[in-house]
């Protein structure tokens, strides 16, 4: 990869003050981000929210708060993302619950929930991008027929980066258990794949 788009050096320019550093960086993280909100929300939360609304408010934060991150290795970023995409939906599933939502603090973007909305900046949205391409899809639909354990353990690995430690530790579990259930987890998605073709 080229050092100029690198994740390290995509964030010191933006630093400095290059927004097209921050549109690469949206662009080169969306796709994964996306499919980990998806599954960060639940079933009702996805009733109410749309996954480009999610991930617009985590690429908000992401771009005022940049200061206070610290690359640490290839990953620590999607792990940074994935901690600001945590705290979002907790924040917007309190206030659904509250029923205080006002409309000057969210906008929600146009979408098939929300046809009144306002149109994106960018109008090929994260999840229209997701779900018009049918592997996404496949993927999707791939990932919602494995067991809950499986899923996780993959999204954790593949999708966020984390290293065995960390899944092991957020599992609750050993290092080594963590990597069997991933290898596990891999043949089972693969043995889904070949079934599907």
């Amino acid at each position: 990869m080229s050092p100029f788009t690198s994740t390290f050096d995509l964030i010191a320019r933006f630093r400095e003050g290059d927004q097209t550093a921050f549109s690469q960086l949206f662009a080169k993280y969306r796709p994964r981000l996306a499919v980990l909100i998806f599954y960060k929300l639940s079933s009702p939360l996805r009733e109410h929210f749309e996954v480009d609304d999610i991930l617009q408010e985590v690429f908000l934060v992401a771009s005022k708060d940049i200061e206070s991150f610290t690359y640490r290795c290839p990953g620590s970023f999607m792990s940074w993302l994935s901690r600001i995409a945590d705290h979002v939906i907790v924040d917007e599933a309190r206030s659904q619950a509250r029923k205080k939502r006002r409309a000057a603090e969210v906008v929600r973007f146009r979408s098939a929930g929300n046809p009144g909305g306002p149109e994106p900046v960018d109008s090929e949205t994260p999840s229209r991008i997701l779900m018009q391409k049918q592997a996404s899809k496949e993927l999707l639909e791939r990932l919602d027929a494995l067991p809950p354990d499986y899923r996780d353990v993959i999204l954790m690995a593949k999708v966020e980066g984390l290293s065995s430690t960390e899944i092991a530790e957020r599992m609750g579990r050993t290092r080594e258990a963590a990597a069997v259930l991933l290898h596990r987890a891999l043949q089972r998605l693969r043995t889904l794949t070949e079934t599907n073709e």
